[in-house]
């Protein structure tokens, strides 16, 4: 082997081994989560472990960050949003990201290149840049698709949790509690069943406890969270703040309809089993129960009826 496949190699090793060390950084909790539960529990907050490895990459990434980054800025980009409603909070996490893409679009190539060489099946031509040019649109787009199963997945769990969050807070503002010590309780109880719901509650303490106005800090817990319902919870907190109405009813109806919708969403994810098996059947099971079933008669056939036809005895 020559010395330049050997740094070859040492190169692609490199580009790997940051790539899996940020991508198991991205997937840890953020820094924010421990400072909440560090004071519900009443103790110092103390810097995330894992927030060492996160700022680790993103100091190791940081030189080819801005090939992937959006020219608008982080800022002002569409991605940060959907940073917030993933809940990823760390200040080294855009460089992170960005810098994975950066690597993983430079290294899929190489990686792939260098086990094709070593394999010794290397396409040539048009083949071996079609190889390339997919390999580096996976490393540029496969980040994306982490972050977006993140988003859907934390906005899932925060809906289908809503409604009992919703029962939970009627219970309290109809046993004497004000709306924010209902939340504050509803926020502690729901840790255990949805962390990421309690944590985005206990954020708008926070913000109250600070001094915000209780509709901005609604409307922030609905933008950070990028789901409908709660954008119509904080709309009808508002209207029943602003005409006098009572809060525990219109939770009461407020928790019925989303219990309503959750139950419909349910039923539409149920009716749509049949369609979805309905190719595996077609193209994998029915293939093999027809050469099962068949097959017999089809070596019969050949074996019989073939040979009768020809006029063989």
């Amino acid at each position: 082997m020559s010395t330049m496949q050997m740094l070859f190699l040492a190169l692609v090793f490199v580009v790997v081994m940051a790539t899996a060390a940020g991508l198991l950084a991205l997937l840890q909790p953020s820094e924010a989560r421990s400072r909440l539960r560090n004071l519900v529990a009443g103790e110092s907050a103390e810097p995330e472990r894992n927030a060492g490895w996160l700022k680790f990459v993103a100091d190791l990434t940081r030189p080819i960050s801005d090939l992937a980054a959006p020219q608008e800025g982080f800022e002002k980009s569409s991605v940060k949003l959907r940073f917030v409603h993933a809940g990823i909070r760390n200040p080294s996490a855009p460089i992170a990201f960005f810098g994975l893409k950066a690597a993983l679009t430079l290294g899929l190539p190489l990686l792939g290149f260098a086990t094709l060489t070593f394999t010794g099946t290397q396409p040539k031509g048009n083949n071996l840049l079609l190889l390339l040019l997919l390999l580096a649109a996976l490393g540029y787009y496969a980040p994306n698709l982490v972050l977006n199963s993140m988003v859907k997945r934390r906005q899932r769990e925060i809906f289908e949790n809503f409604p009992d969050a919703l029962d939970l807070m009627t219970v309290c503002v109809e046993a004497g509690l004000g709306t924010e010590a209902a939340m504050m309780r509803v926020a502690k109880d729901m840790q255990v069943k949805s962390p990421a719901l309690g944590d985005e509650m206990r954020l708008v303490n926070l913000e109250l406890r600070a001094g915000s106005d209780r509709e901005r800090a609604l409307r922030n817990l609905a933008f950070r969270t990028g789901v409908d319902e709660i954008d119509g919870f904080v709309s009808m907190i508002s209207q029943a703040e602003r005409f006098g109405t009572s809060i525990a009813a219109s939770l009461r109806i407020q928790s019925d309809l989303l219990r309503t919708r959750r139950r419909q969403r349910a039923e539409e994810a149920a009716a749509k089993i049949a369609l979805k098996l309905l190719f595996p059947l077609i193209f994998c099971i029915f293939p093999s129960l027809m050469v099962v079933l068949m097959g017999p008669a089809m070596i019969q056939i050949y074996r019989v009826l073939l040979p009768t036809m020809g006029g063989n005895n």
